[in-house]
């Protein structure tokens, strides 16, 4: 039997705490533990960028963390971005501009474009493709993905 250890965190606005194993990785306490199925494992070494969340705002891979290391910590995922009812606008400009086909990989963009957009409102196509460099699209060969940052990008900067 392995040690449990305490975990304290918010996710998505709300608080939780719980006891788990030390070994648990993020992304696995996230969709297992906190039923936040958004968070796509892939690769499940860092490369591909599905996992990605938002950890005090900065993109991690939740695959590359354990839990343990969230706790007194801020975790935004997929979930936590706009509701179907209330899109934000990044969900939004990739529903628009077809950004996504299968999904599998949206929530791992989405959470690495929203600190990118922050930081640079509007982006020249050669930033956004450094930016997604680190996310892999099996489906969409990306310039739609591209096409719908720039849309967001416009979005966002409206007030």
């Amino acid at each position: 039997m392995s040690d449990l250890c305490k975990l304290s965190l918010t996710c998505n606005g709300q608080s939780y705490a719980r006891e788990i194993e030390a070994r648990m990785l993020l992304s696995d306490f996230l969709r297992h533990e906190l039923d936040l199925t958004g968070t796509h494992v892939g690769c499940e070494h860092g490369v591909c960028g599905a996992c990605t969340v938002l950890f005090d705002g900065l993109p991690v891979r939740s695959c590359l963390m354990f839990a343990v290391q969230a706790d007194g910590h801020e975790i935004i995922t997929v979930e936590g971005l706009g509701t179907p009812e209330d899109l934000h606008p990044i969900q939004e400009a990739f529903w628009e501009a077809h950004g996504l086909q299968c999904g599998f990989c949206t929530p791992g963009f989405l959470l690495t474009l929203i600190p990118f957009l922050q930081d640079n409102p509007s982006p020249t196509e050669e930033e956004i493709r450094t930016a997604i460099s680190g996310n892999i699209c099996r489906c969409t060969g990306y310039q739609h993905i591209v096409d719908a940052v720039q849309l967001a990008a416009g979005k966002m900067a409206s007030p």
